[in-house]
Protein backbone atom coordinates (compact mmCIF):
# COMPACT_ATOMS: atom_id res chain seq x y z
CA UNK A 1 0.00 0.00 0.00
CA UNK A 2 1.02 3.45 -1.05
CA UNK A 3 2.08 5.93 1.78
CA UNK A 4 -0.42 7.92 3.20
CA UNK A 5 -0.18 11.36 5.06
CA UNK A 6 -2.15 12.79 7.54
CA UNK A 7 -1.08 16.45 9.21
CA UNK A 8 -2.12 17.17 12.90
CA UNK A 9 -2.09 20.30 14.46
CA UNK A 10 -0.50 20.05 18.04
CA UNK A 11 -1.96 21.93 20.95
CA UNK A 12 -5.83 21.66 21.17
CA UNK A 13 -5.58 17.87 19.14
CA UNK A 14 -2.88 16.26 20.75
CA UNK A 15 -2.65 17.69 24.11
CA UNK A 16 -4.68 20.12 26.12
CA UNK A 17 -3.96 23.51 25.14
CA UNK A 18 -3.32 26.51 27.04
CA UNK A 19 -3.50 30.16 26.99
CA UNK A 20 -0.11 30.51 28.78
CA UNK A 21 1.55 28.44 26.21
CA UNK A 22 2.98 24.66 27.12
CA UNK A 23 6.30 25.87 28.40
CA UNK A 24 7.92 22.45 29.62
CA UNK A 25 7.47 19.16 29.29
CA UNK A 26 6.02 18.72 32.64
CA UNK A 27 2.84 20.74 31.03
CA UNK A 28 2.33 19.00 27.81
CA UNK A 29 0.04 16.52 28.91
CA UNK A 30 -1.90 14.34 26.03
CA UNK A 31 -5.64 14.94 25.15
CA UNK A 32 -7.70 11.52 26.23
CA UNK A 33 -7.20 8.76 23.17
CA UNK A 34 -5.28 10.94 21.20
CA UNK A 35 -2.10 8.77 21.72
CA UNK A 36 -3.98 5.90 20.88
CA UNK A 37 -5.75 7.79 17.70
CA UNK A 38 -2.22 8.02 16.38
CA UNK A 39 -1.21 4.61 16.85
CA UNK A 40 -4.44 3.55 14.82
CA UNK A 41 -3.47 6.04 12.07
CA UNK A 42 0.16 4.43 12.34
CA UNK A 43 -1.33 0.32 12.27
CA UNK A 44 -3.26 1.64 9.18
CA UNK A 45 -0.41 2.73 7.12
CA UNK A 46 -0.89 6.59 7.72
CA UNK A 47 2.20 8.57 8.00
CA UNK A 48 2.09 10.93 11.03
CA UNK A 49 3.05 14.77 10.74
CA UNK A 50 2.60 17.92 12.81
CA UNK A 51 2.37 21.31 12.18
CA UNK A 52 2.04 23.33 14.73
CA UNK A 53 1.98 27.80 15.70
CA UNK A 54 4.76 27.60 18.53
CA UNK A 55 5.03 31.15 19.24
CA UNK A 56 6.27 30.89 22.70
CA UNK A 57 9.69 30.80 20.80
CA UNK A 58 9.40 34.55 19.97
CA UNK A 59 8.19 35.61 23.04
CA UNK A 60 10.98 34.32 25.01
CA UNK A 61 8.59 31.70 26.96
CA UNK A 62 11.02 28.61 26.08
CA UNK A 63 14.06 27.83 23.60
CA UNK A 64 14.59 25.52 20.84
CA UNK A 65 15.92 22.79 23.46
CA UNK A 66 12.73 23.25 25.65
CA UNK A 67 10.30 22.22 22.83
CA UNK A 68 12.50 19.83 21.38
CA UNK A 69 12.23 18.66 24.89
CA UNK A 70 8.49 18.27 24.85
CA UNK A 71 8.47 17.02 20.95
CA UNK A 72 10.58 13.78 22.91
CA UNK A 73 8.01 13.59 25.42
CA UNK A 74 5.37 13.56 22.69
CA UNK A 75 6.81 11.53 20.67
CA UNK A 76 8.05 8.60 23.29
CA UNK A 77 4.45 8.93 24.38
CA UNK A 78 3.29 8.26 21.08
CA UNK A 79 5.41 5.08 20.32
CA UNK A 80 4.40 3.62 23.72
CA UNK A 81 0.74 3.14 22.33
CA UNK A 82 2.35 2.02 19.09
CA UNK A 83 2.45 4.84 17.05
CA UNK A 84 4.57 7.08 15.44
CA UNK A 85 5.19 10.78 14.64
CA UNK A 86 7.18 11.27 11.09
CA UNK A 87 8.08 14.51 11.17
CA UNK A 88 7.12 18.38 13.42
CA UNK A 89 7.22 21.30 11.46
CA UNK A 90 7.05 24.64 13.71
CA UNK A 91 6.51 28.03 12.98
CA UNK A 92 8.74 29.89 16.03
CA UNK A 93 6.82 33.54 15.10
CA UNK A 94 4.30 35.76 16.54
CA UNK A 95 1.66 36.78 14.26
CA UNK A 96 3.18 39.87 14.40
CA UNK A 97 6.43 38.67 12.27
CA UNK A 98 4.70 38.53 9.23
CA UNK A 99 6.31 35.25 7.64
CA UNK A 100 5.09 32.48 5.61
CA UNK A 101 5.54 29.87 8.03
CA UNK A 102 2.54 30.70 10.58
CA UNK A 103 -1.23 29.08 10.08
CA UNK A 104 -3.46 30.48 8.68
CA UNK A 105 -1.04 30.58 6.19
CA UNK A 106 0.08 27.85 4.06
CA UNK A 107 3.95 27.96 4.01
CA UNK A 108 4.29 24.71 6.68
CA UNK A 109 1.77 22.73 4.65
CA UNK A 110 4.18 23.95 1.53
CA UNK A 111 6.99 22.58 2.86
CA UNK A 112 5.94 19.47 4.07
CA UNK A 113 4.07 18.94 0.78
CA UNK A 114 7.85 19.92 -1.05
CA UNK A 115 9.89 17.87 1.48
CA UNK A 116 7.68 14.84 0.77
CA UNK A 117 7.02 14.99 -2.89
CA UNK A 118 2.82 14.95 -2.09
CA UNK A 119 -0.14 16.27 -3.31
CA UNK A 120 -1.59 18.70 -0.64
CA UNK A 121 -5.33 18.22 -2.18
CA UNK A 122 -5.09 14.46 -0.97
CA UNK A 123 -4.18 14.58 2.51
CA UNK A 124 -5.80 15.64 5.09
CA UNK A 125 -4.94 18.60 8.04
CA UNK A 126 -6.99 17.92 11.66
CA UNK A 127 -6.48 21.24 13.81
CA UNK A 128 -9.12 22.46 16.36
CA UNK A 129 -8.83 26.30 15.11
CA UNK A 130 -9.92 28.61 12.48
CA UNK A 131 -6.49 29.48 11.54
CA UNK A 132 -6.10 25.46 10.91
CA UNK A 133 -8.77 25.24 8.69
CA UNK A 134 -7.70 28.20 6.73
CA UNK A 135 -3.94 26.54 6.73
CA UNK A 136 -5.55 23.83 5.11
CA UNK A 137 -7.51 25.58 2.64
CA UNK A 138 -5.00 27.99 1.75
CA UNK A 139 -2.52 24.88 1.31
CA UNK A 140 -4.80 22.68 -0.81
CA UNK A 141 -5.51 20.19 2.15
CA UNK A 142 -8.82 18.38 3.05
CA UNK A 143 -9.56 20.20 6.73
CA UNK A 144 -11.26 18.60 9.28
CA UNK A 145 -11.97 20.40 12.56
CA UNK A 146 -12.23 18.55 15.89
CA UNK A 147 -13.83 19.89 18.58
CA UNK A 148 -11.49 19.50 21.65
CA UNK A 149 -9.16 22.39 22.36
CA UNK A 150 -10.56 25.56 20.54
CA UNK A 151 -13.08 23.10 18.27
CA UNK A 152 -16.09 24.04 20.53
CA UNK A 153 -15.52 27.99 20.35
CA UNK A 154 -14.39 27.65 16.40
CA UNK A 155 -17.70 26.07 15.50
CA UNK A 156 -19.44 29.08 18.17
CA UNK A 157 -17.95 31.51 16.51
CA UNK A 158 -18.08 30.27 12.60
CA UNK A 159 -21.48 27.99 12.62
CA UNK A 160 -21.12 28.54 8.58
CA UNK A 161 -17.76 25.31 9.57
CA UNK A 162 -20.40 23.19 10.18
CA UNK A 163 -21.78 22.96 6.56
CA UNK A 164 -18.42 22.79 4.83
CA UNK A 165 -16.08 20.57 7.14
CA UNK A 166 -15.47 17.38 8.31
CA UNK A 167 -16.40 17.70 12.85
CA UNK A 168 -15.42 14.99 14.84
CA UNK A 169 -15.27 15.39 18.97
CA UNK A 170 -11.93 14.27 19.15
CA UNK A 171 -9.12 12.93 17.11
CA UNK A 172 -9.84 9.14 18.20
CA UNK A 173 -13.02 9.48 16.21
CA UNK A 174 -11.34 11.22 13.32
CA UNK A 175 -8.85 8.66 13.14
CA UNK A 176 -11.69 6.19 12.89
CA UNK A 177 -13.17 7.83 9.97
CA UNK A 178 -10.13 8.37 8.09
CA UNK A 179 -9.00 4.47 7.90
CA UNK A 180 -12.62 3.35 7.60
CA UNK A 181 -12.67 5.54 4.34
Amino acid sequence: MKNRYILLDRDGVINHDSEAFIKSPDEWLPIENSLKAIALLHKHSFRVVVITNQSGLARGLFDEKTLNAIHDKMRYAVEQEGGNIEKIYFCPHQASDLCECRKPKAGLLKQFATDYDVDLTKISFIGDSLRDIQAAKAGGAKPILVKTGNGKKTLQDNPELFSSLLIFENLYDAAKFLIAR
